[in-house]
């Protein structure tokens, strides 16, 4: 087991806790928390970015991003529960993509972000998908009737923007000549390096809930 490998376990560990009681309280610790990552966020794109209107266009994004988290946290009827669907489906993409591109390796999948495979794809899905039918199944909170075919959609695209978002900042990463976007998280890298799929899924998922697609 590499040392790398034990460093993001342990952070994961200690972060997973804290990051949870924020969503769930809602109060200042999580403005707290989301400041701070937006601030991270924030200098970590500034790295990234030398074009001057990428870099405003990038800011702008960031914002919105923030703020559909903040407001899928506070406007939904299921509160958090809606947040941690999300969390959950990225994070299974992205723990599901690198367990099956190490395993099954394969085609690459495109140049900006070399390690990614067709097999990490499938993967990615499939792991997303399981996930999702334990979370809709413990808690209940599927908003269509049509349970298996709602979960199956609406899964298998939240699972594509954040494998998109994943891509879209490897690019700039790679332009910029950075293997990761910070080095605060220890064993994982920067906050982009974390959230970069979930920047490009919450800003689509408030929107799919201001034009009543999720309701």
């Amino acid at each position: 087991m590499s040392e790398n490998f034990i460093k993001r376990i342990v952070s994961s560990l200690v972060l997973i806790p804290f990051i949870t009681f924020a969503i769930i309280d809602g109060s200042y610790l999580f403005y707290f928390f989301l400041i701070i990552c937006f601030l991270l966020a924030l200098q970590e794109w500034n790295k990234m970015s030398n074009n001057f209107y990428i870099k405003f266009f990038g800011i702008f994004f960031l914002l919105f991003s923030f703020y559909s988290f903040h407001q899928i946290r506070f406007t939904i009827d299921n509160e958090y529960m809606t947040l941690f669907f999300i969390i959950i489906i990225c994070i299974s993409t992205d723990v599901g993509g690198y367990a099956f591109g190490k395993i099954f390796k394969g085609i690459k999948l495109t140049k900006i972000s070399p390690n990614k495979t067709y097999s990490g794809v499938i993967g990615g899905y499939l792991l997303s998908l399981i996930s999702a039918g334990i979370f809709f199944t413990m808690t209940n909170l599927s908003p269509s009737n049509d349970y298996f075919y709602f979960t199956f959609l609406i899964t298998i695209f939240l699972s594509t923007v954040s494998q998109v978002g994943d891509i879209i900042i490897s690019y700039f990463k790679r332009k910029s000549n950075l293997k990761n976007s910070g080095n605060i998280i220890p064993g994982h890298g920067g906050i982009l390096d974390r959230i970069d799929g979930m920047i490009f899924v919450f800003p689509i998922f408030y929107l799919l809930i201001k034009f009543g697609i999720y309701t």
